[in-house]
């Protein structure tokens, strides 16, 4: 009898464990965010008392995920596209929103190498790191800045494609790529500031990289923190944080 009591008990501690992390906010986060929403997530959490579980992967993936049933109750896209389809399809609880605009940049751990869209073409150039334009909104943008220069088929057999914005890093960052585009985000972030040399990539060559936020069908009890969540993004606070990671945002 003890036994049995014992092992009832242990059950009730497990599931209060699981519903107690089940509580969280679950905000799937593209990848160029990674760094952004740590900051993001610490502020809501301050002003809230809602504690976010982050996870964090490509655009793409994370809406093929979604589509599978993944528990996630907010989206941060790296684009407007993936939101929207989402919409369209009934996978979320409202409309999508434009919480501010990316930056592209290319960026080289290369002490001796000075980043420009020139030196792409040269010989001694042998890697360029982009992520992969199929799921990462920078990747497609970074296929539309080198057609827009002309030199696409010229270094194409150069590109190397990570799964989302964090992989192409790791390729700049262990010089397995000589240099590579990314989000300024990235280059911005207390961890990687003052890191290797970048340039800004003009925003007029490729499409804007209009960021979405939108909320998701999920679980019944989070969903007014996800509302919380969703309406924070667009908070006087959450935007300062978004200009200090290098975003463009429009005032409310």
């Amino acid at each position: 009898m003890r036994k049995i009591i014992f092992i009832l008990s242990l059950s009730l501690i497990v599931v209060s464990c699981q519903q107690k992390q089940d509580h969280n906010l679950k905000i799937a986060v593209a990848a160029n965010m990674q760094f952004a929403i740590k900051e993001l997530a610490k502020k809501f959490t301050l002003q809230t008392g809602i504690k976010c579980d982050l996870i964090i992967s490509s655009s793409g993936k994370l809406t093929a995920q979604i589509k599978e049933g993944a528990p996630f109750d907010i989206f941060i896209s790296a684009d407007m596209k993936y939101p929207t389809e989402l919409y369209n399809a009934g996978f979320t609880a409202g409309k999508p929103k434009i919480y501010g605009y990316g930056k592209l940049v290319l960026w080289s751990m290369i002490d001796t190498l000075e980043p420009s869209i020139d030196i792409l073409k040269n010989s001694k150039i042998r890697h360029i790191a982009i992520a992969n334009p199929k799921t990462a909104p920078y990747g497609k943008a970074t296929i539309e800045t080198l057609k827009h220069y002309g030199i696409y088929e010229s270094v194409k057999d150069k590109l190397v494609y990570g799964e989302s914005i964090s992989q192409t890093n790791q390729f700049i960052v262990s010089k397995s790529a000589g240099i590579g585009f990314t989000s300024k985000s990235v280059v911005l972030s207390p961890q990687i500031k003052e890191k290797g040399k970048w340039i800004a990539i003009n925003e007029t060559v490729h499409t804007s990289i209009s960021q979405g936020v939108i909320i998701l069908k999920s679980n019944v009890v989070r969903k007014n923190e996800a509302k919380k969540f969703y309406d924070f993004i667009s908070s006087i606070a959450a935007r300062k944080i978004l200009r200090d990671f290098g975003y463009s945002v429009t005032s409310n």
